[in-house]
């Protein structure tokens, strides 16, 4: 599944920027499959990628700089680059300090099984977690959610998540509940041993998982922030997102 983020009914307007402006997007390299060194070293990933298209999109000439993750938005601050395309969550505190653009992606919590257990079953309802055994990693928001609204199963808090994993994979717990995207990783890798899928579908409550991420820019830079919402719009409705989507997610978090 492609996720959608956009709004079809929206039609959203080209602002004027400059074509002579050199756009510097800053990203950090450790945070597969968003952003990470290529196998030439050039940084690459959905994010870093997306930010190309959508430069290509709006006919402006782009940069890309690696930063260390932590030193991100003090260098957009400090106006060492023009937008941050990287991993950092929107929150209350980033939309008080800088523009972001809607988000173009978000990382959904999802119940891993064992490939076994969905065999000859009918489609997944959550009244099939009633009285499994759940491993989640403890302290986390995923364990708070499911503390909340998955009462009638039996929770099994982790210190983290690989032990989860790989005692759902040797049949231990019934199902894993985390981070949909390091369960794509982990299914789609050599450590699953194709033991394991997706059961029902994503979830995406902001309360506890977050409004996603986008592209983050100064607030004296407005334009600029329109035109990258505009640019994101343009590449979802030409099927560009979904083309990058399916390079970099082979299995979908979604």
């Amino acid at each position: 599944m492609v996720p959608n983020f956009w709004d079809p009914k929206a039609q959203l307007e080209r602002p004027e920027i400059p074509a002579t402006r050199t756009i510097r997007f800053l990203v950090d390299d450790d945070f597969p499959p968003l952003h990470f060194p290529g196998l030439d070293g050039t940084p690459t990933g959905f994010s870093v990628e997306l930010a190309r298209a959508a430069c290509e999109r709006l006919g402006l000439t782009c940069t890309v700089q690696v930063r260390r993750f932590d030193t991100l938005l003090d260098a957009l601050a400090e106006k060492q680059g023009d937008v941050v395309a990287a991993a950092i969550p929107v929150t209350p505190d980033l939309r008080r300090r800088f523009a972001v653009t809607a988000p173009y992606f978000k990382i959904p919590a999802r119940l891993v099984t064992k490939s076994a257990q969905t065999k000859d079953l009918p489609a997944f309802s959550p009244k099939d977690l009633q009285g499994k055994t759940i491993g989640l990693v403890e302290g986390t928001a995923h364990e708070a959610f499911a503390k909340s609204f998955m009462k009638t199963s039996v929770l099994k808090p982790y210190p983290e998540l690989a032990a989860a994993e790989a005692e759902l994979k040797a049949g231990a717990i019934d199902y894993v509940f985390a981070d949909g995207l390091s369960l794509a990783l982990w299914i789609g890798g050599e450590d699953a041993g194709g033991c394991c899928v997706f059961a029902g579908g994503p979830y995406l409550e902001s309360r506890f998982f977050g409004e996603g991420i986008g592209f983050v820019s100064r607030n004296e830079d407005e334009n600029l922030r329109r035109a990258l919402d505009y640019a994101l719009q343009q590449l979802w409705k030409e099927g560009k997102y979904a083309e990058l989507y399916l390079r970099f997610f082979p299995i979908s978090p979604f």
